[in-house]
């Protein structure tokens, strides 16, 4: 069978043996519940409740602002506390809505939103899938309904399912793969049926053979959908490299997925989509793996947004030993965080403790010209020469190396025998002139 990958990327430390046969627990919260406004690329969404206000799960409490927004609703019943600035993963504080759990943990009716499928169009399943406030839960966070409606939606004849999960540690989307394969799939024939001739893959790397096993299996007699199997290898998931080695389409940065005639979407995100549209359900909750080698149980937890980071972490057993270092998301391109007074987002994938801050402890030094850097980097650039441009303020020549097609995945940092802070310094630079191009 062939294995599908792309030029360039790492071998990293695994760490998924520590969560990868947990089964997904459900996670009942215990304190608060802290809805940030703004879970999502785009405009706030904005309150429709207030302070005093009794909510149950699954009720809108906030809706978007714009076309590229997402409608926030409540995960818990209880009563609006507050509506002020809370912090989050990203370590900027945000307007939340907080909510005091009643611990009766009412639901809406979702049967009153359920939909007979066959007289649906599609506008009024981008709209099902809109009003369910559902956003990329890989991490990027865009409103799916957004990307769901392409300039040019004649062109799209591929829906590639992000099932490769390359960031080490992290197996929430693993575990969906095999505990709930019929929902991914269905997810993904709605999905497919948006496009007159669009066609689904499931791509996943081959270190999951098991959900491999069960997905080609279950897919077996579908004519529009296959499984591809990847090679494992960081970062086979980041987009751009998710094209290339499902189709062998190139996207650069001057383009959208949807250029390449491709919409790409992540595990838990297809799954919500089967639950907006079949079951009715607005996103509420989503599977977060805790790992880490400080972390007492690993495990992966299905949980209401807006629990907080601490809950979950003693949820996993707390800590065996006191962690050096706690991440949001993956080691690669996650967020070292300073606080667990933070809540679970949309985009909360995995949080991390590990006992060492092997980061910390290395003091960059001069390049040493050796070229691995070079060698692995997957948007095949020249990072080294990039940072270099980077640090003297050299802009034009910087966007002359073709600085922007840098994806951040952390390759080159991680390979650099002189330990510079290569993909921080382009990163940098990168936010930098995108932010004066806005203006």
């Amino acid at each position: 069978m062939a294995i599908f990958t792309f030029k360039g990327g790492i071998h990293p430390y695994g760490g998924k043996k520590l969560s990868n046969y947990k089964e997904i627990k459900v996670y009942v919260p215990k304190g608060e519940i802290v809805l940030p406004l703004s879970q999502h690329i785009g405009a706030p969404a904005k309150p429709i409740v207030e302070k005093g206000d009794k909510v149950v799960a699954g009720q809108k409490i906030a809706e978007a602002t714009g076309f590229v927004s997402a409608n926030v609703h409540s995960t818990v019943s209880g009563t609006v506390k507050a509506i002020e600035k809370r912090l989050t993963p990203g370590g900027n504080k945000v307007d939340s809505i907080i909510i005091d759990n009643d611990h009766f943990f009412e639901e809406m009716d979702y049967s009153q939103n359920i939909k007979n499928l066959e007289t649906l169009y599609r506008e009024d399943v981008i709209d099902i899938i809109k009003e369910a406030g559902i956003v990329g839960m890989g991490g990027a966070g865009f409103p799916t309904h957004v990307k769901l409606s392409p300039k040019n939606e004649a062109d799209i004849d591929t829906i590639i399912v992000n099932g490769a999960e390359c960031e080490p540690y992290i197996t929430s989307d693993y575990r969906r793969m095999i505990e709930e394969p019929m929902k991914l799939i269905l997810g993904l024939q709605i999905v497919v049926n948006l496009f007159n001739r669009a066609r689904g893959i499931i791509a996943v790397e081959d270190n999951k053979p098991e959900a491999i096993k069960i997905l080609k299996e279950m897919t077996k007699d579908l004519p529009n959908i296959t499984v591809r199997q990847l090679k494992t290898k960081y970062p086979q998931g980041a987009e751009r490299q998710l094209i290339y080695a499902s189709t062998g389409r190139f996207v650069n940065s001057k383009m959208l997925p949807a250029d390449a005639g491709v919409i790409v979407n992540n595990v838990d995100t297809i799954i919500s989509i089967y639950e907006a549209v079949i079951e009715g359900r607005p996103l509420i909750s989503r599977v977060v793996t805790v790992s880490g080698d400080a972390i007492a149980e690993p495990g992966n937890f299905i949980v209401p947004l807006g629990t907080s980071y601490r809950e979950l972490i003693e949820a996993a057993g707390g800590y065996k030993v006191e962690p050096e270092k706690v991440i949001s998301g993956g080691p690669m391109m996650g967020r070292a965080i300073f606080s667990l007074d933070i809540p679970i987002t949309k985009g909360t994938s995995s949080i991390l403790a590990l006992s060492k801050d092997e980061v910390a402890e290395l003091e960059p030094s001069s390049c040493i010209k050796c070229g691995r850097c070079v060698s692995i980097c997957p948007g095949r650039v020249m990072p080294n020469i990039l940072a270099d441009y980077a640090e003297h303020g050299r802009y034009e020549k910087f966007l002359d190396a073709g600085g922007m097609e840098c994806c951040e995945c952390g390759c080159c940092s991680y390979v650099c025998p002189a330990k510079r802070h290569l993909t921080q310094t382009i990163a940098g630079t990168r936010k930098a002139l995108l932010a004066n191009k806005k203006k």
